[in-house]
């Protein structure tokens, strides 16, 4: 189960993210945060680009309501997603 919290209008959850994976997937969950691999290499900002836009396709929103707010240099990041309910967030991890 991963932590999904209000994070002013938007909510937040942590991530694992896995750069240069063979192929884009999401999940499993890991040590409370959502696992995220991403065939992009963690060189400027491209890494980051791959989970916003993974993300933004599997909730259906725009790439501009999904942020990265902590960890922008890391694996372990949190992301802040804006017009999406709590339980669709909860059922990436699904």
């Amino acid at each position: 189960m991963i932590g999904v919290r209000a994070h002013g209008d938007a909510i937040a959850f942590d991530v694992l993210v896995q750069p240069r994976a063979s192929r884009a997937r999401i999940g499993p969950s890991h040590d409370g945060r959502l696992k995220i691999a991403v065939c992009a290499p963690p060189v400027d900002g491209e890494a980051n680009a791959a989970v916003i836009a993974l993300i933004a396709d599997r909730l259906g929103v725009a790439r501009g309501a999904v942020e990265v707010i902590a960890g922008a240099t890391g694996r372990r990041k949190t992301l802040a997603v804006r017009g999406v309910a709590r339980a669709a967030i909860e059922e990436l991890a699904r």
